[in-house]
């Protein structure tokens, strides 16, 4: 007799049926069973009554024409559990820098000066934050494909996060007092120099196709907002005494690192599709980036002084070399 602990049992299928017509008989990534063909596509009960010309789900919610729409995967491969581990760990680094800063009181050791520039500069972008959480679950509200939907709920729930961190870095600043929160508030409503970028964040608001939503919030004002105020300011303010707030925004960072990936895959399997998506994104592009560098630019001033467009203009340039490398030249 053969010793049955060296046999090996040939399994009836190595994976679904459906993921079988993709990638052929051949064992699939848990990423992949998450995600291929989840959509639901047939047997819907009724029509949005709203909108009844179309389906709850359809691929005519945007202008963006895609043979396959499981054509974008994520080059994460984020599905629940490794998007859920990934953000956990760097929770814990989060957590860890919040409790030595606020045990050895480094807060302190920030000159007033300092702190009240972060103030004008970055704690009204909470709001933003705020907004661009609810961009990205309109889009998985609206986007047709589990990979699209994927990366915009979990984009939206990172927007949240860093919400929350400006949140506790504003109550750093005083002592557990709500009043710098309070006065980024008033300033978010009422200031003129975050009009014109409240203005631009709430006509995102409003776009209806959630394909020029993903380019407006997605692409072009993570792609300014970001490099400008969490790369160029805090690196500034970090040799000038400001290591400490510097370590409380540290994720996001971190995060437009990671998150360029895939926004750039998404832009380059789109403009491969077709001349006409290669149009539609310029075309969008160029008219997001016109409004938001514009709305930006007194933010940068305040950031920056003097040398606030150029800094604005070497982002906006950072921006332009990425895009187009994945074909998008504009």
């Amino acid at each position: 007799m053969s010793d049955i602990g060296k046999q090996r049992i040939k399994p009836l299928r190595t994976n679904y049926g459906h993921i079988e017509r993709r990638i052929g008989d051949k064992p699939a990534t848990r990423y992949q069973e998450a995600t291929y063909d989840v959509q639901s596509e047939i047997g819907f009960h009724y029509k949005p009554v709203y909108d009844s010309g179309r389906d709850l789900y359809d691929v005519n919610l945007t202008k963006i024409v895609m043979k396959d729409w499981y054509s974008f995967m994520d080059p994460r491969q984020y599905f629940y559990t490794p998007y859920v581990t990934a953000r956990s760990l760097q929770q814990e680094v989060m957590d860890k820098n919040h409790t030595m800063i606020d045990k050895q009181n480094l807060m302190a050791t920030v000159p007033e000066e300092l702190k009240q520039q972060v103030r004008n500069v970055v704690i009204p972008l909470r709001h933003v934050e705020y907004a661009a959480n609810m961009n990205n679950q309109y889009i998985a509200d609206k986007c047709f494909g589990a990979s699209i939907a994927g990366v915009a709920a979990y984009n939206g729930f990172d927007h949240i996060a860093m919400s929350q961190y400006i949140s506790k870095l504003a109550l750093m600043l005083d002592d557990n007092e709500e009043l710098t929160l309070l006065a980024a508030k008033e300033a978010w409503v009422n200031d003129e120099q975050w009009q014109p970028l409240r203005r631009v964040v709430e006509d995102i608001w409003v776009i209806d196709d959630w394909f020029e939503t993903m380019v407006a919030q997605n692409i072009v004002l993570d792609g300014l907002l970001n490099p400008l105020i969490f790369g160029r300011f805090i690196a500034d303010i970090t040799g000038k005494g400001g290591l400490p707030i510097s370590m409380l925004v540290s994720f996001m960072g971190d995060w437009y690192t990671e998150t360029i990936r895939w926004t750039n895959q998404l832009v380059k399997v789109t403009v491969k599709e077709s001349d006409a998506n290669k149009d539609l994104l310029c075309g969008w592009v160029e008219k997001w980036l016109i409004r938001v560098e514009e709305a930006l630019q007194p933010l940068a001033q305040t950031a920056f002084g003097p040398e606030g467009t150029k800094h604005l203009e070497d982002v906006k340039q950072e921006l332009l070399d990425r895009l187009a490398k994945q074909g998008m030249k504009i």
